[in-house]
């Protein structure tokens, strides 16, 4: 099995949860990215944010959230993406940047375009009272 490794940032407002859609890509995928040599999980998330969304998020406000594992969407079989998610405040304006087409609130009735650790997350957020239906 290979696994990729995945930083990604869980912000939530009025129930609805922050997503992107990639150039090219059919689904949606929290923000975030994978980590670079030498990085820690904060390094990694307030670059890929930055770089994505245009937006500082506020280290001293890293709370994690969970890890959570599913297969990698658009992989062969075998291959897992292991995400960690952290919340945070930021600062700036909210827009897509480098890759990313379209930024979204999603609830929970968009869970089939999401990809399959995106989908575990909403679950994990809708048992949980934390993302409207």
């Amino acid at each position: 099995m290979s696994l990729i490794d995945k930083i990604a940032w869980l912000h939530l407002y009025e129930g609805r949860l922050l997503s992107t859609r990639s150039r090219g890509k059919d689904r949606y995928y929290l923000p975030g990215g994978k980590r670079e040599p030498g990085e820690t999980n904060a390094d990694t998330l307030l670059r890929e944010i930055r770089e994505e969304l245009t937006v500082t998020l506020d280290p001293a406000s890293l709370q994690l959230r969970g890890v959570f594992t599913a297969p990698a969407h658009g992989h062969p079989d075998g291959v897992l993406v292991q995400m960690t998610l952290y919340a945070a405040t930021y600062t700036g304006q909210l827009q897509p940047a480098a890759e990313i087409e379209e930024v979204v609130w999603l609830t929970y009735r968009h869970r089939p375009q999401v990809s399959a650790v995106d989908q575990l997350i909403f679950d994990w957020l809708h048992k949980n009272r934390e993302l409207a239906e």
